[in-house]
């Protein structure tokens, strides 16, 4: 059972260097404006695996209650949510500018 207390700790130990790296990355929130006036959002700068990346962005979506896509390595949300977007992405472990 020794090797199952070894693995367990281990693994902790990996999820602690992500939480590092995410604290690392210095992410940043523009503000675009696209056809007819509208305003998106465009989060950029990260360094993750494409999965995550899609799971963050499922997670803002829904904190938000707006529409948003993925697209290479930023996410694009709908309207102008730098308000609250440097807060949620902190409760995620990534710092904002």
């Amino acid at each position: 059972m020794t090797d199952d207390d070894t693995l367990d700790e281990l693994l902790d130990e990996l999820d602690g260097h992500t939480d590092l790296e995410k604290a690392n990355q210095q992410v940043s929130i523009s503000v675009d404006e696209r056809r007819y006036g509208k305003a998106v959002t465009i989060v950029s700068g990260f360094d993750v695996p494409q999965s995550t990346l899609e799971s963050l962005a499922s997670s803002l979506k829904s904190s938000l209650a707006t529409g948003g896509t993925v697209d290479g390595d930023t996410i694009e949300l709908q309207g102008d949510h730098r308000g609250r977007l440097p807060e949620l992405l902190a409760d995620h472990g990534y710092n904002a500018t």
